[in-house]
């Protein structure tokens, strides 16, 4: 069973933890991600990730001790609704918040089967990351490797946008990107780099061999490093000049899927 406790202290330094991890986009020092909302909570708990512990705004307690009733060890804190609404990272909080310890994944993780895997490249808006990892999921992508200068996959809003998917989807963050080159040439992956005037267009090539798509930010593109390795890939659009992070992956994403159920 669950144990639930009452906090009223603006100053306590576990909250004060917890919100310094909300404002920076990170996990909290003990390696738990900020999960918002009784959605996410949901989601954390369908997919078998360590609860750590539920905040609840007053008004909402009982809702949230029934979520959790059945858990053994999970820490339930009560916080008084201000409290509860000066740590919450969303203007509208629902009066609940998960700290989930999120899975750990390897590289080699990524790279299972025939390996779609989905790079990131300097993609810093969280919402765009957020959306590929959950058009990832969607579309059965193998994996997704966060390079570094992209986002952390942690940030409460990169979390919330995932609705979910950053708890299931197999991932690496931090990587160097000529590292991260290496390891895909490495297992002999075809790399593809998303870019409005790539020398071919989505439907000329074959996604259903094993390979890694390459979106950069908005603002550059994709880097030279990984560019390099790379055949640059456009998506065919008409009246604009092109598609935002997260649009882009996720058109890549259905063109690979509907390549490999075709071939199935």
């Amino acid at each position: 069973m669950s144990k639930t406790e009452v906090l009223t202290s603006p100053v306590n330094p576990w909250l004060k933890e917890i919100r310094r991890a909300v404002l920076r986009g990170t996990l909290t020092r003990d390696g738990c991600c900020v999960a918002e909302g009784f959605h996410l909570l949901e989601e954390a708990l369908r997919s078998d990730c360590r609860v750590e512990a539920v905040l609840a705004a007053e008004p909402v307690r009982s809702a949230v001790e029934s979520h959790v009733r059945r858990l053994a060890g999970v820490r339930v804190v009560v916080l008084p609704e201000t409290l509860f609404g000066e740590l919450a990272g969303t203007e509208a909080p629902q009066g609940v918040l998960a700290l989930v310890r999120p899975p750990q994944w390897s590289l080699e993780q990524l790279f299972r089967g025939r390996p779609l895997v989905v790079v990131l490249d300097g993609v810093q808006d969280p919402g765009n990351a957020g959306t590929i990892l959950r058009a990832a999921e969607a579309f059965g992508a193998t994996g997704v490797l966060l390079v570094k200068g992209s986002v952390s996959p942690y940030n409460p809003k990169v979390v919330r946008a995932s609705a979910g998917s950053l708890f299931r989807v197999p991932l690496v963050a931090g990587l160097d990107a000529a590292l991260a080159r290496a390891a895909l040439e490495q297992r002999r992956l075809d790399l593809y780099a998303a870019m409005p005037a790539g020398k071919k267009s989505l439907g000329e090539v074959d996604l259903a061999r094993k390979c890694a798509l390459i979106v950069g930010s908005e603002g550059r593109g994709v880097g030279e490093k990984l560019r390099a390795g790379a055949l640059d890939l456009r998506i065919p659009v008409s009246g604009v000049e092109s598609l935002n992070a997260a649009m882009a992956a996720t058109v890549l994403l259905y063109e690979a899927h509907r390549q490999r159920v075709l071939r199935a």
